[in-house]
């Protein structure tokens, strides 16, 4: 079966980055599953280049930061007093905030902490950076009707309920 609007498609992917340095990749008991056709899935600059692929076919994708993780934004880094932070935080982790602006809960990276301030990073950590996605494509089906109007796959490898 060809991947086209409302197929399920299994892939085994290495994702690197400029300097081709492995920066993700599936493991092979462990494929990546997504369901195709504008689905927010995958990114769309992927999703389109495997558009009409089969089982066995492999892509190899360039993303700029526009196509994959957005553009570096400054703003989204912040200096906050440390006292507000839990008293076990340390630089790398991840921590949930509302965002006041959107309301939405944003994720932000402790990247620093000195002098009783804390720098946290709202943007993703591989933002602003262009990235290589290669892929081989497995197993195609059809999604079934319950899969479609949820927007995901379920199943093995997939969204449970």
């Amino acid at each position: 079966m060809e991947i086209a609007k409302n197929a399920v498609v299994a892939l085994q992917y290495e994702m690197y980055d400029a300097e081709n340095q492995l920066l993700d990749k599936t493991e092979a008991d462990e494929p990546m599953v997504y369901l195709h056709g504008g689905y927010d899935g995958i990114f769309p600059v992927v999703e389109e280049a495997l558009q009409g692929k089969k089982s066995g076919d492999k892509i190899d994708v360039t993303m700029e930061p526009d196509d994959a993780f957005g553009e570096y934004d400054a703003d989204l880094v912040r200096i906050e007093p440390q006292d507000i932070f839990p008293k076990e935080i340390e630089v790398g982790m991840t921590l949930e905030a509302d965002d006041p602006e959107s309301g939405d809960v944003m994720l932000f990276t402790i990247t620093d902490i000195a002098d009783g301030k804390v720098v946290v990073d709202g943007n993703h950590p591989l933002a602003g950076k262009r990235l290589r996605f290669v892929a081989t494509v497995g197993e195609v089906r059809a999604a079934s009707k319950e899969e479609i109007a949820h927007g995901h796959v379920h199943g093995a490898h997939g969204h449970h309920h």
